[in-house]
């Protein structure tokens, strides 16, 4: 799958808008997870305006693509992404963590259109992956299923039960895109827990691993990474994106402290006009 450059634009375009309204968001309420969302925008907005096989409309039609958002506090991009993607008002966005609300600060796949997969606890998603490619392989389906993890889902242990488990039963169309910050909670992963080489601990597990470790927010990039997800019927597949934690607002990019801590009114007064520029740079393309 090729990406024109025109189209790879108007994706960024998204994201940074995605971004922007979830700082209002954020701001707003008072609570949730800037850092996190903000590195996964442009993944998120490529899968479901690019690449998934989806129908919005009809939520549970059997042969649609999954995705598992393992760093499910990541959940208020996905929720805004969900949103312009016509899976419910874009409006409903703004009850975000609202008492009663469908949309709380991790994601309930029993009460939010979109939604595959209830996550937070961090490190289940790889599992539930592959239960669902392995489920598709079985009933004669052909559809995807795709897994983000941060690296705190990789610090824990199930991530590699299941990664062991998809090496022995090798699902074609299992696919793990890892949004690789390398910020977490309280610090710079490579203090906390160090991942790297992350592509050959992937090896060593007996996954298929792309070339390269692309970058995040670049859509060529990601529209590169999937041509290579294409390229042969071999699985499970293991993808790398290099992102910025806090991307768009440059105070807060590689700093774990906007891992979720609230948008305050001083810090959104300074923050909104990058995330305003940088928009604005966008759609001047």
């Amino acid at each position: 799958m090729q990406t024109t450059t025109g189209r790879s634009t108007e994706l960024a375009r998204l994201a940074q808008q995605f971004r922007l309204e979830v700082l209002d968001v954020l701001h707003k309420k008072g609570t949730g997870h800037w850092g996190g969302a903000s590195s996964v925008a442009d993944l998120l907005t490529h899968l479901y305006f690019e690449r998934m096989n989806i129908r919005p409309d009809d939520p549970k039609w059997e042969e649609r693509d999954r995705l598992v958002l393992s760093k499910g506090h990541a959940s208020a991009m996905l929720y805004t992404v969900l949103a312009h993607r016509g899976y419910f008002p874009v409006e409903e966005v703004q009850t975000f963590r609202d008492l009663n609300s469908r949309l709380q600060g991790h994601p309930c796949m029993n009460k939010t259109a979109g939604v595959e997969m209830s996550t937070g606890a961090l490190g289940h998603g790889i599992s539930v992956g592959l239960g669902m490619s392995l489920a598709s392989q079985l009933s004669g389906k052909n559809f995807w299923s795709y897994v983000i993890t941060g690296e705190g889902c990789l610090d824990e242990g199930q991530s590699w039960e299941g990664i062991m488990a998809a090496a022995k039963f090798k699902p074609k169309k299992l696919a793990l895109l890892v949004d690789y910050n390398k910020v977490q909670l309280d610090g710079a992963a490579s203090e906390i827990m160090p991942l790297d080489p992350l592509d050959e601990k992937f090896r060593a597990f007996g996954w298929r691993v792309a070339p390269k470790v692309y970058d995040g927010h670049n859509h060529d990039e990601i529209a590169e990474a999937f041509t290579w997800l294409d390229s042969e019927e071999a699985g499970p597949s293991v993808m790398i994106f290099r992102t910025h934690k806090g991307k768009g607002v440059s105070f807060m990019e590689d700093n774990h402290k906007w891992h979720g801590a609230p948008i305050d009114d001083e810090t959104y007064a300074k923050a909104r006009p990058e995330l305003e520029a940088g928009l604005a740079k966008l759609e001047a393309k």
